[in-house]
């Protein structure tokens, strides 16, 4: 039996490594999706992030790969609870960027429904708010919460 899947993708006007940027710098990931970072998503290392908006809120962030410009990909959640995420990035015209996500290992039961549907609303939020970001130079996320 396949676990459980998240599917969101977006894109944004801006170039790749712009998008890339976006994603793996954590002082610009603390622009629009967290309230802060430990650090950069760099291969191998881990790091925590912060929502201040839900009651200071953290997780930690094991990154598994990185292809600069390209891909991104990560564990994270807690014991028995833990997902992969993958976050891809494409080209799709001068300075417009796809940017297609992926996040699984949800069982499917009642607790695996629950944690789905709270992150297809978390990285659609995620693309969202990157977009305004990157494209507009805006924190969605501001007092949304």
């Amino acid at each position: 039996m396949k676990p459980l899947q998240v599917k969101a993708n977006m894109k944004i006007s801006k170039p790749i490594h712009d998008v890339f940027e976006g994603i793996v710098d954590p002082d610009q990931l603390s622009r629009y999706f967290t309230s802060s970072s430990s650090g950069r998503l760099d291969e191998g290392q881990t790091v925590t992030w912060r929502w201040a908006d839900f009651g200071d809120a953290k997780a930690d962030v094991t990154v598994q790969k990185i292809v600069k410009d390209k891909y991104v990909s990560f564990r994270w959640g807690g014991p028995g609870a833990e997902t992969s995420v993958e976050i891809a990035l494409e080209p799709v015209a001068p300075a417009v960027t796809q940017v297609k996500i992926i996040e699984d290992g949800w069982e499917k039961d009642d607790h695996g429904i629950a944690r789905l549907a709270d992150n297809t609303f978390g990285w659609t939020d995620f693309l969202c708010c990157l977009k305004g970001y990157l494209e507009h130079g805006i924190n969605l996320r501001h007092g949304a919460f």
